[in-house]
């Protein structure tokens, strides 16, 4: 039985795009999220790991959400599911908001931070570290007819199109997997950011074929 996890954020958790209108989050069925789409294709000798947040930063406290920094609750995680096979890393899109005020290249730095203690630690097989594979979030689209996202995001539309560049440069010098998903899929029009269940599906079978290459 090989293990995986998924470290993440909405995206990772399923949002629905739709209820970003609603008085809270919904999520896509466990079946239609893409690790559940990983889950299915990898078949029974895999156990997969969902692991996403809503809001969820790299190395960043947001002053208006409570404990997203994923830097300080990373080390427990790593331990709490070890020994793992293999780490799957797709963060950055929420460090992208205004209020944090901080360019790609510093997204890919945050990240690095995340992938270092994942690489120089014992939560792998026979307290070796794990693989790790980093994907690079989607695009976020233009969402200007929702005016309070808009604000929070203000441009990230043209700021995320550059992460894939920062983050194959990181792999590259990591010596890690990586998958762009901005190649792959976009979010849906509805909010710009968040994946519908086709979205999901996508890429789940694009991580699947991935993984099986991997493990």
């Amino acid at each position: 039985m090989k293990t995986i996890l998924c470290f993440g954020d909405s995206n990772t958790w399923g949002f629905i795009p739709e209820s970003i209108l609603e008085s809270h989050p919904r999520r896509h069925p466990p079946e239609v999220r893409w690790t559940g789409v990983l889950a299915r294709e990898l078949g029974a000798g895999f156990r997969v790991i969902e692991e996403g947040q809503n809001g969820r930063t790299t190395v960043h406290d947001d002053p208006f959400a409570v404990s997203r920094n994923a830097k300080p609750v990373l080390p427990a995680i790593l331990e709490s599911h070890k020994p793992l096979d293999l780490v799957i890393l797709m963060l950055g899109t929420n460090d992208l908001k205004q209020i944090l005020n901080v360019s790609p290249g510093e997204i890919a730095m945050g990240v690095k931070v995340l992938a270092q203690m994942i690489l120089s630690g014992d939560a792998g097989i026979a307290a070796k570290p794990p693989k790790l594979l980093l994907m690079c979030p989607p695009v976020i689209l233009d969402n200007s007819h929702l005016p309070d996202i808009k604000a929070k995001f203000p441009h990230a539309a043209e700021l995320s199109r550059d992460l894939p560049r920062c983050y194959a440069a990181l792999a590259s010098a990591l010596g890690c997997s990586y998958l762009n998903t901005q190649t792959l899929i976009e979010p849906s029009v509805v909010d710009g950011i968040h994946l519908d269940a086709a979205a999901h599906e996508k890429l789940g079978l694009a991580v699947a074929q991935k993984v099986k290459s991997l493990l």
